[in-house]
Order: structure tokens, then C-alpha cells, then sequence
């Protein structure tokens, strides 16, 4: 395949919506979702805006993906007492603990969204990838940022690019993985009777204690806004855990989705009388849901079980439509875990444009893996390992 062209975009909107969707057919994280996050992201100075990389041809868009600019502290992936130490690391030595970001991939997602023309074959999307790689390596030297990333490839786009990116110098990085309940079952009977006995009986004890709740599904949250964005920043807070503006939403998310998603997005909302309690957002495909944000109340959410209420109201809403697939994201695993989910591998590849730094970051790497510094993840591997 000859005569491609890589082309970088100041906004996702300068992409042809057709185009995109093309190269990414059947995701509700589609053009539309990335273009209500870069409106919102637009009005307030929390959110990152987003860009995008194509590749052309004589007939048009063969290839695209988001990226993004960030200001990256290395200590990000670290948690808890040692987050203490990468603060005063920081405070001392701001310079090389920051480093400027060409990120591929968006902070919007969890998984890094490189689309292709179907018409590609496949000799033709190593070489869209290769001029994607080309044309992102020149806007970082022009801009003169540090280092090329590409977030959370899942094992398809990494199993693409991987190769290629290796080939160039890239290093890879553990990212956090994504956690997916596969569902299989004619009804919810069936989905509880793959759990252990001790977890059924543990979900059936909390719902029915939970006889105050009423759940509303809805996709226009008008009103709701300003309680759905503090009942998602409550439950980021109570986390514990801090990936600094790669978590932070930009206000107007929520309802910038609502507007452009149509039935796409759907908002599962838990009252409590006349108290809105908790909410998820659900981007809904023809054989996936995804399980967005979940935001709580606290403590009135403890209170009334309403984590493994809202997880038992997803999978009644997948079965009601038969759809076989439950992702929930990158949070929470050991919960996701006892309920039946499986993790799916996320990789991070980086390249630093001095060699030398590329070779101390290569050495440090197996250490500063997401995983590695997840609570939930990391008690799983000292299990493991004992």
C-alpha cells in the first residue's frame, strides 16, 4: 500500500465523524463520546483536551486514535505511604520528576482506541502504523516533549503495534488491566449459581436488605447534573487511590454524554426516598456494557449495600437484552473478582527521545508498573506468590 499520509489534528471534531466511527464501528466510546469529553474538557482547566493522529490515502481516513498532551509525574502509579515520598521527591526536584507527554490513547478511556479502515488488510495496518508512529514521533521533537506513549493498548492493538513500537526502542509498562464478567446465562439464577456459595449467599443477604432502594434507569439526567458530578467526585475521594489528571473528570462530562450518546448512555440512578444515593453511567453496545463511573453517597451507600445492588442491577440489565459481556473498568478488583470477572492485560509502551534516559526508564519499568501498586493487585500477587 503506498501513498500514506499521517496528519495531526488540534481536535477530535477536525476528524470526519464517519471517518472515525468507520475505523471504530460498534463502540459507544465512539466520535461522538470523544467530542462531548473535548467540549467539556474546553470550559473548565481540569480537563485534558484531546487531539487526534490520522492516516490517509488516495480514498480518505485509513487509520486514527486520540492522544493527548500531559505533564507526567513519574511518581503517578505510586500509592498509599509511598505517595508521601514521590511529594517530597517532587517538592524538591519538580524538573525531573515531570516530564512532557505525547500520550496515545485518552484519559476518557481505558483502552487505547486505534481504529482501522475495514478494508485494510493486514499487510496495510502495519504500514498505517508505522506512519501513524512516524507522524506522532515528529509532532513530539516539534513540540519537544519528552516521551511518546501509548496508553492502555488491550492485547489486540498491543499484539498490532507492539512489535513495531520495539522495534523503534519502545519500552513497555504494566498498566492497571480491565476487569469483564462474561455472561452466558439465560437468566440471573444461572449467573449466581457460577459464584461460590459463600458469595451467592453474601448477594442475596444484601439485597435483601436493600427492599428502601429504587433503581430508575434514564438516559436524560436534566436536573441531575450538579448531584450526579459530586456524588462521582465523593466516591473518587473515598478511593484511596490517586492518578492525578488521569482520573479527574472535567465538569459537564456527565451531562455532555447524556446530550450525545442517545441510547448509547444510560444512567442506572439508586433512590433512597427522595435522596439520589448513588448512580452508574453505562454506555450500552449491541454485545457489551460498559460499566463507566459508579458515584456514591456515603454513608447512606454502605448503608443500604449499594455496590452489590448496582452490580446485580447490571447484570439483570445484560441479561434482560442478552448481552454477553459486562466490562467494569480498572477499580475495585478484588469485589469484581469474587463476583465472576476475569482481568484482560492493559500495556503501556514509551519511548524517551534521549537514549540514555530510554535505557534508565527501560531498567526501571518492571518497577513502576501500575499493578504492582494497586492494593487489590498487589495482595493478589503476594498470595499468589505465598
Amino acid at each position: 500500500m503506498t501513498g500514506l499520509t499521517g496528519q495531526i489534528a488540534g481536535s477530535i471534531t477536525e476528524v470526519e465523524s464517519a471517518a472515525w466511527d468507520a475505523c471504530l464501528p460498534h463502540e459507544a466510546e465512539c466520535h461522538a463520546y470523544y467530542a462531548a469529553c473535548e467540549t467539556a474538557a474546553a470550559v473548565s482547566a481540569v480537563g485534558i483536551r484531546s487531539l487526534a493522529v490520522t492516516v490517509s490515502d488516495a480514498q480518505g481516513v485509513v487509520a486514527v486514535a486520540p492522544f493527548f498532551r500531559l505533564d507526567y509525574r513519574l511518581d503517578t502509579p505510586l500509592q498509599g505511604p509511598l505517595r508521601a515520598l514521590g511529594e517530597a521527591v517532587f517538592r524538591r526536584l519538580p524538573g525531573l520528576m515531570t516530564l512532557r507527554v505525547l500520550c496515545v490513547g485518552s484519559p476518557y478511556a481505558e483502552r487505547c482506541h486505534v481504529g482501522f479502515a475495514p478494508r485494510l488488510d493486514d499487510a496495510a495496518r502495519q504500514q498505517a502504523c508505522r506512519v501513524m508512529v512516524e507522524t506522532l514521533a515528529a509532532s513530539a521533537a516539534t513540540e519537544r516533549a519528552h516521551i511518546v506513549a501509548w496508553k492502555d493498548l488491550a492485547p489486540a492493538e498491543d499484539a498490532l503495534l507492539g512489535p513495531l513500537l520495539g522495534v523503534q526502542g519502545f519500552a513497555e509498562l504494566g498498566s492497571l488491566p480491565i476487569a469483564v464478567l462474561d455472561l452466558p446465562f439465560a437468566d440471573e439464577a444461572g449467573y449466581l449459581a457460577s459464584l461460590s456459595g459463600s458469595t451467592r449467599k453474601d448477594i442475596r443477604r444484601k439485597l435483601a436488605k436493600a427492599d428502601q432502594v429504587r433503581i430508575e434507569f434514564r438516559g436524560d439526567i436534566a436536573g441531575l447534573e450538579a448531584e450526579i458530578d459530586a456524588l462521582y467526585e465523593s466516591t473518587r475521594q473515598q478511593s484511596g487511590l490517586d492518578y492525578g489528571g488521569l482520573e479527574v473528570l472535567p465538569p459537564g462530562y456527565f451531562s455532555g454524554l447524556s446530550q450525545a450518546l442517545g441510547a448509547r448512555v444510560v444512567f442506572a440512578l439508586y433512590w433512597i426516598g427522595a435522596e439520589l444515593a448513588a448512580f452508574n453511567l453505562l454506555l450500552v453496545e449491541a454485545d457489551r456494557v460498559i460499566d463507566k463511573f459508579l458515584g456514591m453517597r456515603y454513608p447512606l451507600g454502605r448503608e443500604h449495600n449499594l455496590y452489590a445492588v448496582s452490580w446485580m442491577a447490571n447484570v439483570r440489565f445484560c441479561l434482560e437484552r442478552r448481552i454477553k459481556l459486562l466490562q467494569s473498568g480498572q477499580t475495585a478488583y478484588a469485589a469484581k473478582l469474587r463476583f465472576g470477572s476475569r482481568l484482560v492485560p492493559s500495556t503501556i509502551r514509551f519511548r524517551h527521545r534521549a537514549a540514555p534516559l530510554q535505557w534508565a526508564m527501560r531498567k526501571l519499568s518492571p518497577h513502576l508498573s501500575f499493578a504492582r501498586f494497586d492494593p487489590d493487585l498487589a495482595a493478589m500477587a503476594r498470595r499468589s506468590a505465598a
